[in-house]
């Protein structure tokens, strides 16, 4: 067993180094320009080239603790790999707010527009950094685990492949800070609203399967904990049959079915708003596995893992390869490290958070995070802490 960790961490590492190599031009092409571009001086908008080097190695910008980016990173790396969304845009708080680039990257809206675009874009790769090293340990616990759709996973990382390309294409190097932000907090916020009223007797109404599987799982766990011997991973996914319009599986005893196009068409559109904002779309994955598929929670976060994993992937590649964009290497570095540590704790210690809590934590974090990304974006001022 720890063996294959082993290997899938130096496949993970190994992807990760031939990444780097292919987009290092991006540090000298686009980000030189951008820098060159810029008004040098000390005022708002101005690079100050005796002042000390940040983000980006531009002079001037945030430099950020490299020991706040780890534990903040732990933190990502959990969220995402516990709920199975929120990776990237816990990502993004830390980035945008925490370490000061989103304000950093709004200073030069008017006097430099194209470093504002850039900075936005890095910010943007950044997340999907982590949130998609995040997904590949995930995605590999989950299944070791019983407890990833693997049919499932591939049809919505099929449809991702195209979304994840397209929207970088068409996007990177268009988007301001301002109007990113404003977009971010409104999807999150309909995420949250959406999953609240799932949890309402009427939107629950046609969850029987879901609940009954839950139960089933949260039992066992328990007598597991009581010290009874208990075989989990035998009892978790296990597919019956695959045709092109048609997939049964069961999961803990209760039979579970659905049609592989529409995770294709879904995954698509999902990945496609994952991309355009800069996430895993974990976040939009959670409301359509647990609505269209009907999954418990508990397989959730695995299956969407894998969804987002082969999402990010594309998108990474369209946004450093394809567009030149860059990142900061000695910060993703450490948040890296940050992240494995994080998504090696959540699949285990998610078992024994009750389903319904599961739901409870996505839905005051979309809450949070949705209203206080929408009034950043759209009204210029945070109405919930920090402002």
């Amino acid at each position: 067993m720890f063996s294959n960790r082993r290997n899938w961490v130096s496949l993970t590492l190994l992807a990760a180094a031939i990444l780097l190599v292919f987009s290092q031009p991006a540090l000298a092409d686009r980000l030189s320009d951008a820098i060159n571009a810029t008004p040098k001086g000390t005022g708002i908008g101005e690079i100050n080239n005796s002042a000390a080097t940040g983000f980006l190695g531009i002079p001037g910008a945030p430099s950020v603790n490299l020991v706040i980016g780890f534990l903040w990173a732990i933190w990502v790396g959990w969220i995402f790999s516990t709920v199975g969304a929120f990776g990237g845009i816990m990502a993004g708080v830390g980035h945008i707010t925490i370490f000061g680039f989103g304000n950093y990257a709004s200073s030069f809206k008017k006097q430099s527009p194209v470093l504002n675009k850039l900075v936005t874009d890095s910010i943007r790769v950044s997340n999907q950094w982590l949130v998609g090293t995040s997904a590949g340990m995930s995605s590999f616990n989950y299944y070791k685990m019983g407890r990833l759709v693997l049919p499932l996973g591939l049809s919505l990382a099929t449809g991702s492949i195209l979304g994840s390309y397209l929207i970088p294409w068409l996007t990177a190097g268009q988007i301001s800070l301002k109007a990113y932000i404003g977009y971010f907090g409104l999807f999150v916020l309909f995420l949250g609203c959406y999953l609240l009223y799932e949890t309402t007797p009427r939107g629950q109404a046609n969850k029987k399967q879901a609940k009954e599987a839950a139960r089933a799982f949260e039992s066992t766990i328990k007598e597991e904990r009581s010290g009874s011997a208990v075989d989990t991973s035998a009892l978790g996914v296990k597919v019956v049959s695959f045709s092109p319009t048609k997939c049964v599986f069961t999961f803990y005893g209760v039979e579970f079915s659905f049609n592989p196009l529409v995770p294709v068409c879904g995954g698509f559109v999902i990945a496609g708003l994952a991309s355009f904002l800069g996430v895993g779309g974990g976040f939009l994955l959670v409301p359509f596995l647990t609505s269209v598929a009907g999954l418990p929670m508990y397989l959730v976060a695995g299956t969407s893992a894998l969804a987002v994993l082969v999402g990010m992937t594309t998108s990474i590649f369209t946004y450093m390869v394809v567009k030149d964009t860059p990142v900061f290497w000695p910060l993703i570095g450490v948040e890296l490290l940050g992240v494995l540590v994080g998504s090696f704790i959540g699949p285990r210690t998610s078992k024994y958070i009750p389903e319904v809590w599961l739901k409870r934590l996505f839905i005051f974090l979309a809450f949070y995070v949705g209203i206080r990304y929408a009034s950043k974006g759209f009204l210029g001022m945070s109405l919930l802490p920090p402002f």
